[in-house]
């Protein structure tokens, strides 16, 4: 291996009327196809301010499953009020992912270089192999199927017919528009997101005007949880909520281009209000809307409390939407791909990426309730995403978010992050106590043992937080230096 690592098979620099770095070097002010991949980002490049930050992950947050989620807490038996309540505590998560940004402008370095440090650099290959790049290539399929369900109804309002064709091409399309702004890259997608979330804010103060007006704020479900199943529900749902914002252990992918110097409570602030306002309001028009219609059939449902001429530009509202959450997914998936050690370009892997998780979900909605079994398997992410958040964030307190860019992209034997025959053993072990713990506690697709003696208790989550984040502490603290 090299000892640097640049975006692998680099093309030479384009001039800036080619489409690459302007006269002053900065990447966010051109229209062409970002050059680099997991290489670090010379300060020479580094632009913008941490504001930039709200509106990427406003834009991608404010979308249809976020509804979705909402309406199934007042489903599960919870009233308008305590549903609410788990909105709120399960969207602070977003603090969490707020937190794992600050490294990004230190180290000019993407989340799946950065975590080089917590696994070294052989156990890190295998992190971005499942958390990196399976998780998000099953997130993204099905995100692509909620869009494409919506883009079905619009199809439908124009008389097409809903054929095999018809559907392949709307999925297609969808994925196609998707991964062009992740294909062009940070800059693309920091110009393009105010626009969007302006957008889709408009569309949805409609939408929540239309369904406050039903909202019953006195609802109590027909079916209400008693003894401990008030709380055991509850918890399920913060963990339901809260894996939104822990799916995101690459919000560094985002802010490694901001320059050296950019205050980490200003990165981190601003990631975390990007995520957590909109995650709050749409969630929270899912439960409100759950008063007042079967949010098991939300789409059709909603749009029964919608005036006529509104129900197409919210089916579109909810396609863009997804394409915005995507986008950033398909972006993080192909640095991911490039980290477990392919040697491609960062636009090629993306493309690999859309190609996977298209054959997913064309496979899903044409063939078999593949994606119902994806849905099962995800609700288990949180049991891995939450003690490698824990362990993410551990890493960054205990070195005080001192991160070498250069440094953590030596792959040599010999480099500062290889540690013993590649592998951390800290991070390794911290990881695995955190799942172990997570398995014994989680009540979701399968009963634990701890779980089962609560009484369907499912404190999988904390535990797996605590457990992970405690033993890396104890584990790493000796060892842990400045990168």
């Amino acid at each position: 291996m090299a000892s640097t690592l640049p975006d692998p098979h680099p093309a030479p620099r384009p001039t800036a009327a080619e489409g690459g770095t302007t006269a002053t070097g900065a990447p966010g002010h051109t229209a062409g196809v970002e050059t680099h991949g997991i290489d670090p980002v010379p300060d020479s490049e580094r632009r913008g301010r941490p504001r930039e930050l709200f509106s990427v992950w406003a834009a991608a947050n404010v979308n249809y499953l976020s509804l979705v989620v909402g309406g199934a807490l007042v489903l599960t038996g919870l009233n308008l009020w305590q549903a609410l309540a788990v909105i709120v505590v399960g969207n602070l998560f977003w603090l969490l992912t707020g937190l794992l940004a600050v490294p990004g402008p230190v180290a000019g370095a993407p989340s799946e270089v950065v975590t080089r440090a917590l696994y070294g650099v052989r156990g890190n290959r295998v992190n971005n192999a499942v958390t990196g790049w399976l998780i998000s290539v099953c997130y993204f399929a099905l995100n692509l199927a909620a869009a494409a369900t919506a883009a079905f109804s619009l199809a439908a309002r124009t008389g097409l017919p809903l054929n095999t064709g018809v559907k392949a091409t709307v999925v297609v399309g969808i994925a196609a528009v998707t991964l062009a702004i992740s294909v062009y890259g940070h800059a693309a997608i920091v110009r393009l997101y105010p626009p969007i979330t302006l957008v889709l804010t408009a569309v949805f103060a409609v939408l929540g005007v239309a369904v406050l007006r039903h909202t019953d704020f006195g609802h109590v479900p027909g079916q209400h949880p008693a003894g401990t199943a008030p709380w055991a529900t509850a918890l399920s749902g913060v963990a339901l909520i809260a894996s939104g914002p822990l799916s995101y252990t690459t919000s560094a992918d985002f802010s490694r281009y901001l320059p050296r110097g950019t205050s980490p409570r200003a990165v981190a602030g601003w990631t975390a209000l990007g995520g957590f306002v909109p995650g709050v309001l749409v969630c929270g028009l899912g439960a409100c809307a759950a008063t007042a219609v079967d949010m098991g059939d939300p789409q059709s449902s909603l749009q029964r409390l919608l005036p006529g001429w509104f129900r197409p530009v919210f089916l579109l509202a909810l396609v863009l939407g997804t394409i915005a959450l995507n986008a950033l997914t398909a972006y993080s998936a192909g640095l991911a791909l490039q980290a477990v050690g392919l040697r491609i370009r960062r636009s090629l892997s993306v493309l690999v990426d859309g190609a996977v998780s298209v054959s997913l979900t064309l496979y899903a909605l044409l063939v078999s309730d593949f994606l119902d079994t994806v849905g099962d398997v995800l609700q288990l992410t949180v049991l891995l995403l939450g003690p490698g958040t824990a362990v993410y964030a551990t890493d960054i307190v205990l070195r005080r978010n001192h991160y070498d860019g250069p440094a953590l992209a030596d792959e040599t034997p010999g480099g500062p992050f290889w540690y013993t025959g590649g592998v951390n053993r800290s991070g390794a072990l911290a990881l695995a106590a955190g799942v172990t713990a997570s398995a014994l506690c989680v009540d979701s697709v399968y009963t634990g043992p701890v779980a089962a003696a609560l009484g369907g208790i499912d404190l999988a989550l904390p535990a797996g937080l605590v457990v992970a984040s405690g033993t890396y502490a104890l584990l790493a603290r000796r060892t842990v230096r400045a990168g």
